[in-house]
């Protein structure tokens, strides 16, 4: 389930930080010094909303997780993260090029608020990787509840998470890859 909360954050990150490296060179209406000092309030702004959101919803769901049963389909890491990103291509396109037009206005704001959001997703996956390092359990989001661009793993849809062992599936808690021990 954290997978599918940071599939989003290395995009927005990316695409927030080419955003603001080339809103720099435009000298805009407000000048580089203000935009770059308003990106970075909004960059902060953005990563602590994004991380908060929603935490009431994420924690009643993980109180509630049932232990995955054998009909339950669940998703490997790389697919549930190609889903998500094949699914909001179009909006990350979007979200680009708006941040890039706002750097004639308040150059390198828009891609500091992009890159933020991106941030804000990377420290609501981090604090869901501490809930299931405390649980001592992965918890996943079935398939059939998200929805049809693969996101929204706390959508009204979602109605329990489910939980395997810390060693079920190819991602570690918080929804890095999981990295295996090399043979020596």
């Amino acid at each position: 389930m954290a997978v599918v909360v940071r599939a989003g954050a290395g995009p927005l990150w990316w695409l927030g930080v080419f955003a603001a490296g080339i809103g720099v060179l435009v000298p805009g209406l407000t000048g580089r010094r203000i935009g770059v000092l308003a990106g970075a309030a909004l960059f902060i702004v953005a990563a602590a909303v994004v991380a908060y959101a929603r935490r009431k919803r994420y924690a009643a769901l993980i109180r509630s997780a049932a232990r995955a049963g054998k009909h339950d389909v669940l998703q490997d890491r790389a697919v549930a993260v190609r889903n998500w990103r094949r699914g909001h291509r179009w909006w990350l396109l979007l979200v680009f090029l708006a941040a890039l037009g706002s750097a004639f206005a308040v150059p390198a704001a828009g891609g500091m608020l992009l890159a933020g959001c991106g941030a804000g997703l990377r420290l609501k996956a981090a604090w869901l990787g501490r809930r299931e390092r405390a649980e001592d359990a992965l918890l996943w989001v079935r398939v059939d509840w998200l929805d049809g661009r693969g996101g929204r793993p706390a959508g009204k849809a979602v109605k329990a998470y489910r939980s395997t062992g810390i060693a079920a599936g190819d991602a570690a808690p918080g929804g890095a890859r999981r990295r295996t021990a090399e043979l020596v």
